[in-house]
Order: C-alpha cells, then sequence, then structure tokens
C-alpha cells in the first residue's frame, strides 16, 4: 500500500512539473523588439529632441540577453548637465546643437526575478551644427550606460516595462567644436538618469 502511494505520489509531481514547463514553453520567447518612453519627448514644442530609438533583443537563456539598438537624437545642452535648476538654463546651452546617430550593443543579465543589470555601448557619430544650422564638424563619442531596474510582464508576457536607474558614461570624446567645449567644460563626462525601455516579445 504504502509503495502504491508513493508511485502515484511520485507521478503527481512529475505531471505537475510537465505541466509548468509547458506553461513557461507556451509564454517564453528567445525575440523581442522595443523602444524607449523617452520618445515621447517627440511632443515637445521646445527643444524637440527627434529621438528615435529600436531595439533588437535575443535571448541567450532566460537570464542572459544580447541587445542591438539603434538611437538618433538632437540635442543643444552640455551632456554632463543633471536634471535640476542648471538642466537647459538660459546661457549653458551650446551655440548650436548636435545631431547623433548611434548604433548600440548591449548585454542584460536578470539575477532575482525581474531584476536585472545590463550594459550598452553606445557608438554615437555627431554631427554639430552652429545657431544657423551650418555644420561645423564631426565627431565621435562612445557612451557606455549602465542600468539596474526590474522587468514588469503584462498580457502573458507579450509585453514588458523595465523601469531603471542608469549612468552614462563617455570615456572617449572626440573632435568636438572648440566653442562646445568651451560650454562642457564645466561639466562631469557622467549623467545620471533613469531608464523606461519597454517591449513586445515575438
Amino acid at each position: 500500500m504504502q509503495k502504491k502511494i508513493f508511485w502515484i505520489g511520485l507521478a503527481f509531481v512529475l505531471a505537475s512539473g510537465l505541466q509548468v514547463n509547458a506553461q513557461q514553453n507556451s509564454t517564453y520567447k528567445r525575440w523581442f523588439v522595443g523602444s524607449s518612453l523617452y520618445m515621447l519627448g517627440n511632443f515637445a514644442k521646445v527643444n524637440n529632441p527627434e529621438y528615435v530609438q529600436l531595439n533588437l533583443g535575443y535571448r541567450i537563456t532566460p537570464k542572459d540577453v544580447l541587445s542591438l539598438d539603434f538611437k538618433r537624437s538632437i540635442y543643444s545642452w552640455p551632456i554632463g548637465i543633471p536634471f535640476g535648476p542648471s538642466f537647459d538654463k538660459p546661457g549653458l546651452n551650446y551655440p548650436g546643437h548636435a545631431r547623433i546617430l548611434a548604433p548600440t550593443i548591449g548585454y542584460q543579465r536578470f539575477w532575482w526575478k525581474g531584476v536585472f543589470t545590463s550594459v550598452h555601448a553606445l557608438n554615437a557619430f555627431e554631427k554639430y551644427l552652429d545657431e544657423n544650422k551650418r555644420k561645423i564638424g564631426n565627431g565621435y563619442t562612445l557612451y557606455l550606460n549602465f542600468h539596474l531596474g526590474y522587468q514588469l510582464k503584462f498580457f502573458k508576457n507579450r509585453f514588458f516595462f523595465e523601469p531603471a536607474i542608469g549612468c552614462s558614461y563617455w570615456p572617449v570624446r572626440t573632435h568636438v567644436p572648440e566653442s562646445f567645449k568651451l560650454v562642457e567644460k564645466k561639466w562631469n563626462n557622467y549623467f545620471i538618469q533613469p531608464g523606461f525601455n519597454f517591449g513586445f516579445n515575438i
């Protein structure tokens, strides 16, 4: 009688495990596409960043993710100015603006439930324009972005949202026009900001 109960219990545990695995397999997707809520800034009437971000990701394992991202934007203030009273303050902006195209490689690691860290390398090819929108030079900046965040899943893991806190650091920055250097030299070469990425699993 005890052996019979043991085998029935073992069969129940195995069946439960197979059911859980089937449910995970039905919702687990290796590929995703996404973007950022920062694109909502394109609705601004002043200092419109013309921001575009497209993410394409692949899950090597459920915990390890690689991504290829494309970003495009313009900015007219030193990128090291922190959020606060100095941010976009008159007199602190560049004498013109810069346009960037930034193909990006990223790696994301999930540690516990939805908690993750990530690092992204942005290769920013920049075009500098003066106040009359005349080109005054080309440059390159390597941005290293580090994030700590949490992934929220919705609609049976079809959609996810990743609020995070991040630090952007640029160890390489070349061919910046002198007029731009004069404005940005008083600021740090890092910037702390929140992240608001989202995506769709496919």
